[in-house]
């Protein structure tokens, strides 16, 4: 990221990290930053009962349930995949899914997942939609910036895939002209160098209420580590070494040290977030049969291969690390309340800031993580009130 707008004698860009009032800062005090990952699509990968559903309503329940309990986040991922490659059918548009939930919440944080170089979107879509959401949520809504490892998502739009890492020099450049026009104080021109995108006396009022919305970004590949040190303020991170827990211990702390020091070259600080799901009951023996009980009413999908170049998730293909059980998530933490406690205070000792939590039933579960689970992470001393 620039450090000022890509006009010529322009201002220095700021972000939410600037203000000590933003709701990013504020929430940046929590020893551990706690989120939800929602599910926006008809994911079926068990016929163990659930409560879960894709539509709208069901998930504006779990973020206001989840703020209620004081979580920092909610955030879902998006695909734009064709028919037969998607669980069930059903998937709704994260960006304007999460975007509409600001206006039936007050506390918690918005990420809505938006692939930013699919389609005719222009710099100035992008700068005015988040404008807008920005006031909407009061600070509390953000983009998760995704360029696309599919090749088959990048055909939907009647595209060729890009290339790996011109996907984040031309994002880069991207974002270079959104925050410039969420912080600019005179009109932009620009003409895009690696990107196809131009503006002429380009304007964006109201301007976002922190300097700009929080930004965020998923990645494993060098070139994407050097794109999140520049434009995130959180960088959702993958377990290099895989589901399970011992192996995802093991490993990421080296990945999270490059991560850091690729901020620390350009002058930034990062919050690193990983996506593990929770498998919990009053005791060990209780929560594996849980488990097992997933895992024995698995369904073989039948949906087809898609041509993925992500480097994230590599590591669930090492025949070196300890496999998980298949459980969804990016780590599987399965025990007591004591031993999800335990755990979650091992990933925070090696360097994660901050868990965004999945769930096998999210209605249940995460009624059960309140009541169970949260008091004993205060007791710990990694949330606070």
């Amino acid at each position: 990221m620039t450090n000022v707008s890509v006009r010529e004698g322009g201002p220095a860009l700021k972000g939410p990290f600037d203000f000590q009032d933003s709701p990013l800062s504020r929430a940046a005090h929590q020893p551990l930053l706690l989120g939800v990952f929602l599910n926006l699509q008809d994911i079926r990968y068990s016929r163990l009962p659930t409560s879960n559903s894709w539509t709208f309503d069901y998930n504006v329940k779990i973020v206001q349930t989840a703020e209620a309990l004081g979580f920092d986040l909610a955030f879902t991922r998006a695909q734009w995949l064709p028919k037969g490659h998607y669980d069930g059918e059903a998937s709704l548009e994260a960006f304007v899914a999460l975007g509409a939930m600001a206006a039936v919440t007050n506390k918690i944080m918005l990420i809505s997942t938006m692939h930013v170089l699919y389609g005719p979107l222009h710099p100035l879509h992008i700068a005015k939609y988040g404008a807008t959401l920005d006031h909407i949520a009061k600070g509390r809504w953000g983009i998760n910036m995704v360029t696309g490892h599919s090749a088959v998502s990048h055909e939907m739009f009647g595209r060729q895939r890009i290339e790996h890492d011109k996907r984040y020099e031309m994002a880069g450049e991207l974002f270079d002209v959104v925050n410039s026009l969420w912080n600019e104080t005179e009109n932009l021109s620009y003409k895009g160098r690696v990107s196809p995108w131009q503006l002429e006396n380009a304007w964006v009022t109201p301007k976002p209420l922190y300097g700009r919305p929080i930004l965020v970004n998923a990645t494993g590949s060098p070139a994407g580590i050097e794109f999140a040190a520049r434009y995130s303020d959180l960088i959702f991170i993958t377990s290099p070494g895989g589901a399970h827990i011992e192996s995802a211990l093991e490993t990421l702390p080296a990945h999270i040290d490059t991560i850091r020091n690729a901020a620390k070259a350009v002058g930034r600080s990062v919050k690193t977030v990983i996506n593990p799901i929770i498998i919990s009951r009053d005791t060990p023996e209780e929560a594996n049969a849980y488990a097992q009980s997933i895992v024995d009413n698995a369904i073989k999908q039948p949906g087809q291969k898609i041509d993925s170049d992500a480097h994230a998730w590599r590591g669930r293909l090492d025949a070196k690390n300890k496999q998980g059980l298949g459980l969804g998530g990016n780590i599987e933490i399965i025990g007591s309340p004591e031993q999800v406690v335990e755990q979650l205070e091992a990933l925070h000792r090696i360097g994660i800031d901050g868990v965004q939590l999945s769930f096998y039933d999210f209605a249940v579960d995460l009624e059960y993580f309140g009541r169970k689970i949260l008091p004993l992470l205060k007791k710990a001393g990694l949330r606070v009130d």
